[in-house]
């Protein structure tokens, strides 16, 4: 099911998600929308705090044919190295993109669908996406990375737009 994307600046978006404790049939259902709903937006990431559901789940798939997707249950990034700086959008901040400055690579700790603990390292797109997706679970928007001048400029925009606050 296509659930609806939060969009900047809805407070939902600030809320910190809770760690999932119990996998069962309701957090695959919810694996599976999160999916369904990134790929029909379209996206390369999504956080479940971006459809109002506060747990700390996020998909990803960067591959061009979106058949490579990852689940992250309770991410805990464990390693950060190097710096980059790269074009970022987001499905809660539509038709807006900014330079943002992340690790370059990454390691991370997290559980699948079943429960099951896992490691994997990460970088470019990948580790950034991660970070991004990670950092929704915590309630910082990409564009909390940038200036206040910035920040004012984009809310002005969203308001002249007439997109709903």
């Amino acid at each position: 099911m296509i659930l609806p994307i939060l969009h900047y600046p809805d407070k939902r978006l600030r809320k910190i998600a809770e760690e999932v404790e119990v996998f069962d049939d309701s957090i695959s259902v919810l694996v599976d929308d999160m999916f369904e709903t990134m790929y029909q937006a379209p996206g390369i990431g999504l956080a479940a705090t971006q459809i109002n559901q506060h747990k700390r789940i996020i998909v990803i798939d960067i591959s061009e044919q979106q058949n490579e997707p990852i689940c992250l249950i309770n991410p805990v990034i464990t390693e950060k190295i190097g710096k980059t700086e790269s074009e970022e959008g987001c499905l809660s901040v539509p038709d807006y993109v900014e330079s943002i400055k992340r690790f370059e690579s990454i390691k991370v700790d997290a559980m699948n669908q079943k429960g099951e603990n896992f490691e994997m390292d990460a970088s470019d797109l990948l580790s950034i996406c991660i970070q991004h997706e990670v950092d929704h679970l915590n309630g910082i928007l990409f564009v909390d990375h940038l200036s206040k001048l910035k920040q004012g400029r984009l809310i002005k925009k969203t308001k002249k737009s007439g997109k709903e606050l």
